[in-house]
């Protein structure tokens, strides 16, 4: 006899069976009936627990008006989580090579862009910051994501082919043709040989730099992860914002003073945006937000948000002050970085409690069936009716 067939036999044997419903609280257990259980008994109690509550027996099925309904003779099915399992399987991502992924990426992405501007708009100090920081983030990137893969052949099969419908496919070869240009970027800013070369690859890392620090967004809000999905919408303005403020925390800390003005400025408005974009993503996702207050990513989230928020105000107040706008680059910095972990944990937590996958789902579901039935209503008739239809019609 099978291992599931034995559990399920002494559940039977005992009645001391347990089943999981799932509510807005999350996992409730249910005692199930063994063999000698008498049917009927769990309506039995119902009722006796509260009297002035009828049992949800006897009543008749939804159909057409002044059709035949069938009686439902028994309780309505409610979705139970077996044995308290998982509906989703937890990413198999690991938390220090994907979300330092998530937030070196952005980092690239944007200080990439940052040079190109410095570059065109006459700031060679800020540019050789933005083109050294840049190249090292993406170098750091693409070890966490072949470490996260396993070994580096495994990267260069996801290059064997294009699919413009997925966000792994598409970002893959954004990086791997941001990577050699911002290295060539960054090698001819060191040496200080080859600068026409040098010049061109920083326009082609600072016009890919856009795509490589919000793919991540789309590659996350992808998956069936209820906190990450939920807030696909909102999710690649925070990461743009949130990587925009890191790029420039870098400024402010290595820039000579005198470029730095640009983006002080950015990193202030940066900040208030990554802030912004987040609380706006959180309202709107509905119950999975629960999951970025509470626990790690909780934690993560609110030292995220204080950090980011420190390191606007101080951005924008340390213009005379070079001790004031080092420290706020740290913050933005910090910030950015608790932004993309806070993230990544919470995905892992919605994913663990199927209550974040089946309460969002039958809502839906039952405001679904709420506007099929009120189209379903039929018309008012007779002079009433007419003004009604004339008064919509108009």
């Amino acid at each position: 006899m099978s291992k599931a067939r034995k559990t399920r036999n002494t559940l039977e044997n005992t009645g001391n069976g347990h089943a999981h419903a799932v509510t807005r609280e999350g996992l409730s257990s249910m005692a199930q009936p063994g063999r000698e259980a008498v049917p009927g008994s769990a309506v039995l109690s119902e009722v006796a627990a509260s009297p002035s509550k009828k049992p949800d027996v006897g009543q008749r099925a939804p159909g057409r008006k002044g059709g035949k309904r069938e009686e439902l003779m028994v309780p309505r099915a409610e979705f139970q989580s077996y044995y308290g399992k998982p509906i989703l399987n937890e990413p198999t991502w690991q938390a220090p090579d994907i979300a330092g992924y998530l937030f070196l990426g952005g980092l690239a992405g944007a200080g990439g862009t940052i040079a190109a501007a410095a570059q065109a708009s006459g700031r060679p100090g800020l540019a050789h910051v933005m083109k050294t920081g840049a190249a090292a983030a993406a170098g750091l990137s693409l070890v966490a994501l072949v470490h996260d893969l396993g070994r580096p052949a495994r990267f260069l099969n996801m290059l064997r082919m294009f699919k413009p419908t997925s966000p792994m496919s598409v970002g893959s070869w954004i990086l791997a043709g941001f990577a050699p240009l911002s290295g060539a970027a960054a090698a001819s800013s060191v040496t200080g040989k080859l600068r026409p070369i040098g010049a061109a690859a920083t326009y082609g890392a600072g016009a890919l730099g856009p795509a490589l620090a919000t793919y991540t967004a789309a590659l996350i809000s992808n998956t069936a992860v209820p906190a990450w999905h939920e807030g696909h919408r909102e999710m690649p303005f925070v990461f743009a914002s949130s990587a925009t403020a890191a790029a420039c925390g870098l400024g402010l800390l290595a820039a000579p003073a005198g470029e730095v003005e640009p983006v002080r400025r950015l990193g202030a408005i940066a900040a208030m945006a990554e802030v912004g974009a987040s609380k706006f993503m959180e309202e709107r996702m509905g119950l999975a937000a629960e999951c970025y207050h509470e626990g790690a990513a909780g934690r993560l989230m609110k030292a995220a948000e204080v950090l980011t928020t420190a390191g606007a105000v101080g951005a924008a107040a340390g213009r005379r002050s070079s001790l004031l706008r080092r420290a706020a680059g740290a913050a933005l910095l910090t910030g950015s970085a608790l932004t993309r972990f806070g993230i990544f944990k919470a995905g892992v937590a919605s994913a663990r409690d199927p209550k974040y996958t089946v309460v969002p789902q039958r809502e839906r579901l039952e405001q679904e069936k709420a506007r099929s039935e009120a189209q379903a209503e039929p018309q008012p008739k007779g002079e009433a009716g007419a003004e009604t239809n004339a008064k919509a019609t108009q």
